[in-house]
């Protein structure tokens, strides 16, 4: 659910910022592959999800969607494990970090 959520969340920013094209780089093999159409969504819960990522692709010029091993993503990692310790410790559930910004 929870990377299911993150991706529709992401997709949905990079729409409202004007992005005419996104690349998703995931280390969920399932997910990019449920994405393309190559592996069905088996779980009922999930189903929606996977619909509103398919809604809000159709919107971009382009979209790709690659996987990469955890152990090759250590900065998208430890940004996940900022934003859970930010959460847990009673802080904003979402900040946006921009390309130039700290």
């Amino acid at each position: 659910m929870a990377e299911w959520t993150g991706v529709v969340e992401g997709l949905e920013l990079a729409r409202e910022l004007g992005a005419e094209r996104v690349d998703l780089f995931l280390d969920s093999k399932l997910i990019v592959e449920q994405l393309h159409g190559r592996w069905r969504v088996k779980d009922a819960k999930l189903i929606p999800l996977w619909a509103a990522a398919r809604a809000v692709l159709t919107g971009f010029r382009l979209w790709s969607a690659t996987h990469v091993p955890r152990a090759q993503n250590g900065l998208a990692d430890a940004l996940a494990n900022e934003a859970i310790d930010r959460a847990t410790a009673g802080g904003p559930a979402r900040v946006e970090r921009r390309p130039g910004s700290p």
